[in-house]
C-alpha cells in the first residue's frame, strides 16, 4: 500500500508538471546570449556588498558565483530561475490540492502557471524577479495552512520566506501592505494578539537587515530608483491598458481562471481567512497603477488566484469532456504563445510569428524607451554585447600607447559598462566605468578622464571635451534599438577632470 501511495505521489500533477517545466527551461535557457541585466548582476556580484543601489545582494552573488565557476555559460547561470519556476509550478498544483481541488484543478492551475508568459520569462532569465513567484506562493501556502490548522507557528515560516524574498527584491513590501489590510478584514486579525506574527516579522527583518542597513547608509538610493521609474521611465497606461497587460503577461486563457479565483476566494472561500488574497490583489493592483508600476509587478500573486480559480472551475465543469477541453485549450494556446516569451524561435522568425498570432509589436512594453521592435526587450537585450565589446576593444588597442595607458570606456548605462567589463578582457579591451546606478558609487577609479571611449550620445560628457572623434559604429540587427547604429567616440582634452564632472553625470533609474 505504501509503495502504491508513493508511486501515486510521483505521478501527481505537481511532480509531472514540475519536471516538465524544468526540462523545458533546460532546453531553451541555453539559447541566445547573456541578458544585459545578467551582465550587470555578474559585475555587481564581483563587487561583494550588503546591498546595491537597485537591488539586494542575493541575485548578484548567484550571478557572480556562476561566472566564476562557468564563465558566461548560460545553463548554470540560469539554473536557479529554472529550478525556482519548476518549484512554483509544482507548488501551485499542490496548493490547489491543499485547498480541496481534485486532479483536474491541480492540472489546470499548474498548466496555467507553466505556460504563463511572465512565468516563462521568470524561469528563463536570472533577474531579481526569478524568486518572486516561488516566495510569494510560499507565503500563500503558509497562510492557507495557518487558516486550516489555526497553528500560529506558520507565521514563523512566513517570516522566513519573506526575509529570503527581501534578499532578492523589495517588491514583496507591496504584498505585505495588502496583507495588512487582509489581516484586519478577516479572522486572521486574531494573530495580532499572538506573539508568533511579531516573531515572524522579526525573522524577516533580520534576514533583510543587511540590505536595509546598506540602503540607509547610502541614503536610500532604491527610493530614488523607484521615483525615476514612476516619474518617467515606466510606461504610463490607461486602466484598461494596465489590465490588458495583466491578461497578456499571465496568458489569455489564464485570465478566466484567475478571475474565477478572485470570485471564489472572495465570495465562497474554503475558509474566511482566504479572503485576504483578493484583498492583497486589489490593493496591489491599485497601488501599482497609481504609482505607475510595471504591469508584471503583480505577477507573483497570480499562482494563488489560479489555484483558487481552478477549484471553482472544477466545481462548475462536472462533465469529463468539458474538463479535457479546458486542459487542452490551456495547453495548446499556451504552447502557441510560449515562443513569444522564451527563445524557441530563431530571432528572424519572431516578428512574423507574433504577427501571425495577431500580437502587435510593443504590446508587452513597460518602459518609455522600448521601441516595440521585432523582439521584446527581454530577448533583444541578449544581443549585441559581444560585438560591441570587440569593436570598442579594437578602438582601444588602436590608440597610441600613451593614450591607451590612460583610456577608459564610459558606459551610458550599466548594460554598456557591464558588457565591456565582462566581454572586453577576451579582446584585451579597456576597463569600463559608468554613472548609472551602482556604477556611480564605484566611481571613476584611477582614471582622470583624459582619454575616454564611449558609445552613443552622452551629452554632458561629450560637452566636456574639446576633441570628440567618431572612430566607428556598433550595429546588430537584433540588439536593443538604442544599442545599435550608434557611434563610437574617442574623447580627449577635457575641460574639467572626470572626478569633478562625475556628480553631474549621476543617474539612478
Amino acid at each position: 500500500m505504501e509503495a502504491k501511495n508513493s508511486n501515486s505521489r510521483l505521478a501527481s500533477p505537481a511532480v509531472l508538471l514540475g519536471l516538465a517545466t524544468l526540462v523545458l527551461h533546460l532546453i531553451v535557457n541555453n539559447r541566445y546570449d547573456v541578458f544585459s541585466d545578467e551582465l550587470y548582476f555578474i559585475v555587481c556580484g564581483r563587487h561583494p556588498a550588503l546591498g546595491y543601489v537597485d537591488q539586494p545582494a542575493l541575485i548578484p552573488l548567484i550571478a557572480a558565483a556562476s561566472y566564476k565557476l562557468f564563465g558566461t555559460a548560460l545553463l548554470p547561470l540560469r539554473l536557479v530561475p529554472a529550478l525556482a519556476m519548476s518549484a512554483t509550478v509544482a507548488l501551485t498544483a499542490e496548493l490547489a490540492r491543499l485547498l480541496g481541488g481534485g486532479r483536474f484543478a491541480q492540472w489546470l492551475s499548474g498548466l496555467a502557471v507553466l505556460f504563463g508568459g511572465v512565468f516563462l520569462v521568470d524561469g528563463f532569465l536570472l533577474t531579481t524577479d526569478a524568486l518572486q513567484p516561488l516566495t510569494w506562493l510560499g507565503c500563500s501556502w503558509c497562510l492557507v495552512r495557518l487558516a486550516q490548522t489555526k497553528d500560529e507557528r506558520w507565521w514563523l515560516a512566513f517570516g522566513a520566506i519573506v526575509g529570503v524574498c527581501l534578499t532578492s527584491k523589495y517588491l514583496i513590501a507591496f504584498y505585505l501592505a495588502g496583507l495588512a489590510l487582509g489581516i484586519l478584514a478577516t479572522p486572521l486579525r486574531r494573530s495580532l494578539l499572538r506573539p508568533q506574527l511579531y516573531i515572524g516579522a522579526l525573522i524577516a527583518l533580520a534576514l533583510a537587515a543587511p540590505s536595509i542597513y546598506w540602503q540607509a547608509v547610502h541614503g536610500w538610493p532604491f527610493l530614488e530608483v523607484g521615483k525615476a521609474g514612476a516619474s518617467g521611465k515606466n510606461l504610463v497606461l490607461s486602466p484598461l491598458g494596465f489590465l490588458a497587460q495583466q491578461v497578456l503577461f499571465v496568458g489569455p486563457l489564464a485570465a478566466p481562471i484567475w478571475i474565477a479565483g478572485l470570485w471564489r476566494l472572495s465570495v465562497r472561500p474554503p475558509l474566511p481567512e482566504l479572503r485576504a488574497f483578493p484583498i492583497v490583489y486589489v490593493t496591489m493592483l491599485v497601488l501599482f497603477y497609481e504609482l505607475h508600476g510595471k504591469a508584471y509587478y503583480l505577477a507573483p500573486v497570480y499562482p494563488v488566484l489560479l489555484a483558487g480559480g481552478a477549484i471553482a472551475i472544477e466545481s462548475w465543469f462536472r462533465w469529463s469532456p468539458l474538463r479535457w477541453a479546458a486542459i487542452g485549450l490551456v495547453s495548446i494556446i499556451g504552447a502557441l504563445l510560449a515562443p513569444l516569451a522564451i527563445p524557441i524561435l530563431p530571432p528572424d522568425d519572431y516578428g512574423p510569428y507574433a504577427r501571425a498570432l495577431g500580437v502587435p509589436a510593443g504590446a508587452a512594453s513597460t518602459e518609455t524607451h522600448e521601441k516595440g521592435g521585432h523582439l521584446p526587450i527581454h530577448m533583444t537585450g541578449q544581443f549585441g554585447w559581444r560585438e560591441m565589446a570587440a569593436k570598442v576593444s579594437a578602438v582601444y588597442n588602436a590608440l597610441p600607447p600613451d593614450q591607451r595607458a590612460k583610456a577608459v570606456f564610459f558606459g551610458r548605462d550599466y548594460s554598456d559598462a557591464s558588457a565591456i567589463n565582462i566581454y572586453g578582457p577576451a579582446f584585451h579591451g579597456p576597463s569600463a566605468i559608468s554613472t548609472h546606478n551602482n556604477y556611480y558609487l564605484w566611481g571613476p577609479g584611477k582614471y582622470d578622464g583624459s582619454v575616454v571611449i564611449t558609445v552613443g550620445d552622452v551629452g554632458p560628457l561629450l560637452n566636456n571635451y574639446r576633441s570628440v572623434r567618431v572612430v566607428g559604429r556598433i550595429e546588430n540587427a537584433y540588439a536593443e534599438a538604442w544599442e545599435t547604429d550608434q557611434p563610437i567616440y574617442v574623447l580627449t582634452d577635457p575641460r574639467v577632470p572626470l572626478s569633478v564632472l562625475w556628480p553631474k553625470l549621476k543617474h539612478y533609474e
